[in-house]
């Protein structure tokens, strides 16, 4: 039973942190051609995780998205392990609308991808807190948008070095000029998208204080 607002809005916030994180795993295997560059289709959904994190952080402090980061790393392995399943079970031949090569060709993807997105999940979320904190304790309350986009911006270039090393640099699929300039491109996309995204921070602040604040 939730008893209060700000029990309510961390709910909620995590259910849209939770879904959109885990769908940003699922659909990260397609590639997109955006003019020259070449990006995961998974960089559709981060940005929302990206302004739930700083709301969360801004409301229920660095403890508050640690715990949920943990937690949804968790529930992204469990994804991945009932498709783990689910691939080796055979469809029904001849009346599946989806046949095992297909079905496998979309989630099947490398130990190695799994293990550099979720390891690139965590120490970005872990970094964007201590960021944030940081920018928070030298400017109080006073210039969220430093403290969010600020926060996003040094994270992320860790991620996107991160996640690229480890599920196809290691394993020599990229070399390390490919290495480089694919982690930049992401990098350089997701920064683009944290600056235009910043007006959303002040909104999604705007309505958590006018509902909990509302009729007190």
């Amino acid at each position: 039973m939730l008893r209060t607002k700000k029990e309510i809005v961390y709910v909620i916030l995590a259910g849209i942190f939770i879904t959109n994180a885990v769908t940003a795993e699922l659909i990260g295997g397609k590639l997109i051609q955006v003019g020259p560059f070449v990006l995961s289709m998974g960089i559709l959904p981060w940005p929302i995780v990206f302004i739930v994190t700083d709301l969360i952080n801004e409301y229920f402090g660095k403890q508050g998205v640690k715990r949920l980061s943990l937690i949804t790393a968790g529930l992204i392995s469990y994804c991945f392990l009932i498709l783990y399943f689910a691939m080796k079970i055979p469809e029904a031949k001849g009346i599946s609308p989806v046949s095992n090569e297909a079905f496998n060709q979309v989630f099947g993807q490398s130990s190695l991808i799994i293990i550099g997105s979720i390891t690139a999940f965590l120490v970005a979320q872990f970094l964007d807190v201590t960021f944030f904190n940081y920018f928070k304790e030298k400017t109080g309350d006073k210039m969220l948008w430093l403290r969010s986009t600020g926060s996003t911006v040094l994270s992320q270039l860790i991620d996107s070095f991160v996640v690229g090393g480890i599920a196809f640099y290691l394993p020599g699929i990229w070399t390390t000029s490919q290495y480089v300039e694919f982690s930049f491109t992401g990098y350089a996309f997701k920064l683009i998208i944290a600056i235009l995204l910043t007006p959303l921070i002040y909104l999604g602040h705007y309505l958590i204080e006018k509902y909990i604040h509302n009729n007190e």
